[in-house]
């Protein structure tokens, strides 16, 4: 198929190509999805190789339907479009927070709220401003600093701390998490793509493991993993295996938003300089700009689903049982929600966009993510004078997350910020 939308160069793709890490990250994808938004918005998509056949929702509306909507649309069958057999069961089902549907889902929700709720992440301002702070330096003290690695380790550095993961592992842990969602980059493959998924399950189970067995049962445990040891469910406390399974989906979901969010700031403070001076002089309107940098990063490219009954949707009827992806980055450029959703505008108002997803799944971390990261831009704002792209940038082999793997920059630091 030939894609050709203005103001879009043309691209060619097959439907394998939406499984391909590779295509995602030299692709300008927003050409396809424009495409596929406008003449094909339900596309049902066969990527052979004995794969399954899924569907794929790329406008706003249709995606909020589908993630907000767990009587039609179900999560306990994985959430996570996969290169791997769509029909494989998952060994999670019912038991990790992502692969539950209501009331289940709030019954492991509920308990986990508090460790990654924004009062407490904002008791943690002095660290978060030290690590933003120590990040931004190392960067200005170079003359070229490649900064999506200390971009990764400030999200780490925070999860790990919410988490209550020793900081001697967070380093490696790092590396686990981008052998989940880029398991076909050079940089993280180990074997092919299912060797690779199943070392870096085995080594994050182990982790959660060893550090649920050291919490005691009873006693006051104010991170997540502590909240775990302690967790009553209807069949009894939550047992190791199923702490291990979420410990694991929430150590990737916090680290995924964060550092490419970060990146997309970086990228777009280099090509909109004047934006972001207008925002210097209007600390006020941070959350409104951090919208629009989580809108135009989209850190999530699409979520899975699967249909519990027979649903129509723009004329396609999806068949109960069927595998639905959401594309979330399509979606955040939707014609029909947002004005002009190719312009950059940091006092964009509404933004509806669906960065965090939108739902019952709605980003548990999000409060978190907005609390950090408007941590990061204040410090931004305060050091640094500019900002330069100063050499090639390279995106993760990932149809999961539109992550940076390398993205040198340049900062000038603000003259004013040598007292600070």
């Amino acid at each position: 198929m030939i894609i050709s939308t203005p103001p879009f160069c043309p691209v060619q793709f097959d439907d394998p190509d939406l499984l391909d890490s590779a295509f995602h990250a030299v692709t300008d994808m927003h050409a396809l999805w424009a495409h596929l938004r406008e003449v094909a918005p339900v596309y049902k998509a066969d990527p052979g190789g004995g794969r399954e056949p899924f569907w794929v929702v790329t406008r706003h509306d249709d995606v909020t339907r589908v993630l907000r909507t767990p009587t039609e649309f179900s999560s306990r069958r994985g959430t996570i479009l996969s290169v791997l057999d769509l029909n494989t069961p998952d060994i999670a089902t019912d038991d990790m927070l992502a692969d539950t549907d209501p009331p289940r889902h709030g019954e492991l929700r509920k308990p986990l709220n508090p460790a990654f709720a924004p009062e407490l992440v904002e008791t943690h301002d002095e660290l978060i401003r030290g690590l933003a702070r120590d990040a931004i330096r190392r960067a200005i003290d170079k003359d070229v600093h490649d900064i999506a690695h200390d971009t990764m380790m400030f999200a780490m550095s925070i999860t790990g701390t919410l988490m209550g993961l020793p900081p001697q592992d967070w380093e490696h842990l790092m590396h686990v998490v981008m052998m989940t969602i880029a398991y076909e980059d050079p940089t993280y493959a180990s074997g092919n793509a299912m060797s690779t998924v199943r070392q870096a399950r085995h080594q994050m189970f182990e982790a959660f493991r060893e550090q649920f067995a050291k919490r005691e049962r009873g006693a006051e445990n104010p991170d997540a993993i502590g909240r775990m040891r302690n967790m009553d469910l209807t069949e009894g406390p939550m047992s190791e295996q199923q702490a291990m399974v979420n410990g694991y989906v929430l150590l990737i979901g916090a680290n995924v938003t964060t550092p490419h969010t970060l990146c997309t700031l970086f990228n777009q403070w280099a090509e909109h300089p004047e934006q972001f001076e207008r925002l210097r002089d209007n600390r006020d309107d941070i959350q409104i700009a951090l919208a629009e940098v989580l809108r135009w990063a989209s850190p999530v490219t699409a979520l899975m689903r699967y249909a519990i009954q027979d649903v129509e949707l723009q004329g396609q009827t999806i068949k109960a049982g069927d595998p639905v992806s959401a594309w979330l980055g399509s979606a955040n450029r939707d014609e029909r929600v947002f004005k002009d959703p190719y312009t950059f505008d940091l006092t964009r108002r509404p933004n509806r966009h669906l960065a965090f997803g939108v739902g019952p799944h709605y980003c548990i971390g999000a409060g978190m993510a907005k609390v950090t990261l408007q941590i990061f831009i204040e410090e931004m704002l305060d050091l640094v004078d500019t900002v330069e792209i100063a050499g090639e940038v390279q995106h993760v082999a990932s149809h999961f997350v539109p992550g940076y793997k390398s993205l040198p920059v340049r900062f000038t630091p603000r003259k004013v910020a040598a007292a600070l």
